[in-house]
């Protein structure tokens, strides 16, 4: 008969770790802290404490340190966006930003349920081509047909006959790389920020234009708000979904003017894209560039459910919330890591398309006149250095009230008695000492995460049962 530390050592590592952590004396917490954190796959562990008393006594009206807590830490939730890195916390991150842009369209949040009836718009803002591309084709339909197709200067065909699926890994694949503008693309992901910019003032522009008014004296009239959200296609380039909203001069409180219709709102967005250059000074590696968005532009006015023509307001709310949770693996938006050398472009899981982008990126990164741009650090997301999602002020709520929101929440859902005194002044001192799991931890953790997921969907599937009935 073997004893129980030999038995022990032929379980597997992960077991073992899983034992020891279910037979400390501080399970139970431990178990509450993960739990309180969704199961986070990538955990914070801090160390410190708050005290909280009162400004004008000195008394102490709560306090609270990780000396009591296991291993003398607390663990909070990563917060990372992309499900392929933390699933739960990516969960979390999904329904905020449904909460956020939904409340710039049917309200909520502390925005007025009258920005229904505001002029309001989907737009999408294209790349422009930087070569031609294998695409995916319907099933009649051939990648790129060319019936006096040719040879590039490289010899290789300017057409493909070929029929792509969704998952045939050459579609988003450059028909010749040595054609491909790889500089071009990259500058321009750098530049989308600043595109976006003088975008929106030409919107602006437009409409005072259209309206007969100054264009100084827009703001007078009228507000221009948006939530917009970067999308990478299979090319890898970068799209720009936006909604985007009119709104009287104080926001969406105020009704818009007359003059601010949903016709309006489209010519101006139309006429806006069409205009917007961004030159980039001449260097000896490549030359001028001038910056636009693409030909391709879509602009449609939103509705509420069964409310007229145009896309409904609650599925684009869907549409951007599911999307900034993706990872870079989803998107082919490069990795979910930064890199630090060439030789980690060399070794990253990506296809040979995305490489080069990324060797781009490393080599003009390496200039002085693109220094300011910081290429090197970006060369994971090819060159973009924008937010996936960004929000002008008056759109509607933001992420951090929302999160306060559902920290107030959660306390008061667990009894916590904190003291609720604007004479109340808080000292906190907190310190990182690490983050993630060990292998055992990360089981349980995953297991926690899996319950509590379907623990929400069997709520959801409840309520929508109630409200049919």
């Amino acid at each position: 008969m073997l004893d129980r530390a030999a038995r022990l050592r032929q379980l597997t590592e992960v077991d073992q770790d899983v034992i020891g952590l279910a037979q400390g004396p501080q399970f139970a917490r431990w178990l509450e802290q993960i739990t309180a954190s969704g199961g986070c796959a990538h955990p914070v562990h801090l160390t410190g404490a708050t005290t909280v008393r009162d400004s004008y006594s000195g008394e102490i009206l709560h306090h609270y340190d990780t000396t009591g807590e296991p291993g003398e830490r607390l663990l909070v939730r990563c917060r990372n966006r992309r499900a392929t890195v933390c699933a739960p916390c990516s969960r979390l991150h999904a329904g905020d930003t449904f909460h956020l842009v939904r409340a710039g369209l049917v309200g909520g949040k502390a925005v007025p349920a009258d920005v229904r009836q505001h002029p309001r718009l989907f737009v999408t803002l294209t790349a422009p081509g930087f070569g031609p591309v294998h695409r995916i084709t319907a099933e009649t339909e051939r990648c790129r047909p060319r019936r006096d197709a040719g040879h590039c200067e490289h010899g290789r065909s300017t057409g493909c006959t070929t029929h792509h699926t969704s998952t045939d890994p050459r579609v988003g694949q450059p028909l010749c790389p040595d054609c491909y503008d790889y500089s071009g693309h990259v500058l321009w992901h750098a530049h989308t920020g600043e595109l976006w910019a003088r975008f929106a003032r030409s919107v602006r522009r437009a409409l005072a234009s259209a309206a007969g008014i100054a264009q100084t004296r827009f703001p007078d009239h009228a507000r221009l708000s948006f939530a917009k959200v970067a999308e990478y296609q299979r090319r890898a380039a970068i799209h720009v979904h936006a909604v985007v909203r009119l709104d009287g001069p104080a926001g969406p409180h105020d009704p818009p003017p007359p003059w601010a219709t949903a016709d309006a709102l489209t010519a101006a967005v139309r006429t806006a894209a069409r205009v917007v250059l961004v030159h980039i000074p001449y260097s000896p590696a490549t030359g001028e560039h001038a910056l636009r968005w693409g030909t391709q532009l879509d602009a449609r006015p939103l509705r509420s459910f069964n409310d007229g023509d145009g896309l409904a307001d609650d599925a684009v709310a869907a549409y951007v919330a599911k999307y900034v949770t993706k990872g870079a693996a989803d998107t082919a938006a490069g990795t979910d890591y930064r890199l630090t050398s060439v030789d980690d472009i060399e070794t990253a899981p990506v296809s040979p398309h995305l490489r080069s982008l990324m060797r781009a990126c490393w080599r003009l990164g390496g200039l002085p006149e693109f220094e300011p741009l910081r290429l090197r650090a970006w060369a994971h997301t090819l060159g973009y250095r924008g937010h996936i999602l960004t929000k002008s002020r008056a759109y509607s709520t933001t992420y951090a009230t929302l999160r306060a929101e559902r920290a107030d929440h959660e306390r008061t859902a667990a009894g916590a008695d904190l003291p609720d005194d604007p004479g109340a002044v808080t000292h906190a001192n907190w310190r990182y000492i690490g983050s993630g799991h060990t292998r055992g931890a990360a089981l349980i953790a995953a297991g926690v995460a899996e319950d509590l997921a379907r623990n929400r969907e069997i709520a959801h599937e409840e309520i929508s049962r109630w409200a049919v009935d």
